[in-house]
């Protein structure tokens, strides 16, 4: 019996543990992408930390996977567009305008 509570809280610390790497993997991609896009290093990283809060893993690899195409902010939001997810348009545009203009942190 105690075998087992041991598997299953060891199991329990992995997916915990795996969930939070994820997420953090997730956060950077973004924070990278915007940064090399040409927003400032504060920016990019507030814009990490929204899109991954805000939007689901699944959108955030779709927003992600456009980052060769983008260089300028403007363009995420274009590339957002052809996601064809109204979810993520809006989480981008208006994470974009918080964070460049420092009204969100």
């Amino acid at each position: 019996m105690i075998r087992l509570i041991k598997t299953i809280a060891l199991i329990a610390a992995l997916c915990v543990a795996t969930w939070f790497v994820a997420h953090w993997y997730a956060e950077y991609r973004v924070r990278t992408a915007f940064a090399e896009a040409g927003l400032s290093e504060r920016a990019a990283e507030c814009m990490g930390r929204r899109l991954v809060r805000k939007l689901s893993l699944r959108q955030v690899h779709k927003l992600t996977a456009l980052q060769d195409a983008v260089h300028t902010p403007e363009g995420m939001v274009k590339a957002a567009r052809r996601i064809d997810d109204p979810r993520v348009v809006k989480v981008t545009a208006s994470s974009l305008l918080l964070c460049s203009t420092g009204l969100s942190r």
